[in-house]
């Protein structure tokens, strides 16, 4: 995500690394080679100018201080600047009324399809809510299978009339079918649609007219760049929409959409898609976003999507067995489970501070546990819940039964083994104080 962004903003603040304080000279360079950065990430032109003009005001305006250099203070400019040009604060979706009715538009192939599911999925897991898909999409032969396949997979009901063409029909149908059903949001999945096409803007503005939804969400392609922007104007013309969803934010997008649309349509980025699974959906922080395009990373994201993997009971048990040295195979690979359902392993990374440019250019495939997946389910039950129990000829029989080698096998034990005693010592305070005194004495000065 941002990567070459990222690498494009690193070379621009090297013009002011060892610079003793800041300048109109070094300053002005440096917001050229920001400039250019931004028009290479297929950002507005107004808005990249807008904004490094703003960033050189505040930078030539601030007295640095002796404990910050030029580049740091730069950076800060920079993080604040960025988050404002996005919206500044998260913007939660209105779901006051009952049942809420949230209208998704967009271009062909933007996942619309796919964003309806997602969020339906959100609102279930992460609000409490009892969504309602409705299967607006007429055109699509596979749309109404496609929201129906999602929906059985999510454990999300779908309303669909295949007897029926009239998307206005259809939508005020299913809204009807919700108020029977007793759920709290109706999602209504929509056709893709160029904004040049008259009679398909006219119907998705009928459906407007006649469900009078309280959110309108348009869902973009981030890595359509700059034309996302543009096809989102004609949009927000028509449309008013009360929101922008990014999708697809886990390709080679060079985060033009990002930076401009807020600036261009005054309507704020409400989610981004980060991936394929129906869990790949962030609410949209502008100050988080700002971070990682600076690659300083995002821990609270990375911590709030733990906390949604990781159930609060379990992880009490999980110490007590740790505290006891009973921590097992079957509870490492429960562990493993819950990461993988955490995202894409280089996007969370990513996610932490100076991790995510030493991994940019490395292929970190999300299938790097299967190995570890295969040998531990090769081994028995009284295997896993014994690791010590695990001989040189047991060794030989996992190996082959899950197509790794002994060397493999022998690695991963003994890893477990080495975690195991970490592990313990934390858990320990009495020892882990012990541990600390024993360590040696830092030399802090002279």
């Amino acid at each position: 995500m941002f990567e070459n962004l990222q690498d494009k903003l690193d070379r621009a603040f090297k013009v002011l690394k060892g610079q003793g304080s800041i300048t109109e000279i070094n300053v002005a360079e440096t917001m050229k080679e920001i400039r250019k950065a931004l028009l290479d990430a297929d950002v507005n032109y107004k808005t990249a100018k807008t904004f490094t003009d703003d960033v050189k005001v505040k930078a030539l305006g601030q007295n640095v201080l002796t404990a910050v250099s030029p580049g740091q203070l730069l950076t800060k400019i920079m993080n604040d600047e960025l988050a404002g040009l996005m919206g500044g604060t998260a913007i939660e979706l209105n779901l006051t009324a009952n049942p809420t009715i949230i209208l998704i538009a967009g271009l062909n192939g933007a996942g619309k399809t796919t964003f309806s599911g997602k969020l339906a999925n959100y609102l279930k897991t992460q609000k409490g809510k009892k969504p309602l898909l409705v299967a607006g999409d007429v055109y699509r032969p596979a749309a109404i299978t496609q929201l129906q396949v999602l929906g059985e997979q999510i454990g999300i009901p779908v309303y669909a009339n295949l007897e029926s063409k009239d998307p206005v029909a259809i939508a005020l149908e299913g809204i009807a079918e919700a108020k029977r059903n007793g759920n709290t949001v109706v999602i209504l999945d929509t056709a893709g649609r160029l904004a040049i096409d008259e009679a398909m803007m006219n119907e998705i503005a009928a459906v407007k007219s006649s469900t009078k939804p309280h959110e309108i969400l348009f869902v973009v392609d981030a890595m359509t760049g700059q034309d996302a922007v543009n096809t989102a104007k004609a949009f927000n013309d028509r449309l008013d929409f009360t929101g922008v969803v990014l999708t697809k934010l886990d390709g080679d997008t060079r985060g033009g959409a990002a930076l401009s649309i807020k600036s261009v349509v005054n309507k704020p980025i409400k989610f981004i898609g980060t991936g394929e699974k129906m869990e790949a959906l962030d609410v949209f922080y502008p100050e988080r976003m700002a971070s990682r395009i600076l690659g300083m990373g995002d821990v609270v994201s990375l911590v709030e999507r733990a906390q949604m993997q990781f159930d609060e009971k379990e992880s009490a048990e999980l110490q007590k067995k740790i505290r006891k040295n009973k921590f097992d195979f079957n509870d490492f690979i429960g562990q493993i489970q819950q990461i993988k359902k955490m995202g894409n392993m280089k996007d969370l990374m990513g996610m932490i501070p100076g991790v995510g440019k030493a991994v940019k250019d490395m292929d970190i495939d999300d299938n790097a546990f299967k190995p570890i997946e295969a040998i531990i389910h090769s081994m028995t039950p009284y295997e896993r819940e014994n690791p010590d129990a695990i001989n040189q000829s047991r060794r030989g029989r996992i190996a082959k039964g899950s197509g790794t080698n002994l060397q493999e096998v022998n690695k991963l034990i003994k890893q477990f083994d080495d975690m195991r005693k970490v592990m313990k010592q934390f858990s320990n305070p009495a020892a882990m104080t012990k541990m600390m005194k024993g360590m040696p004495k830092m030399p802090f000065g002279k």
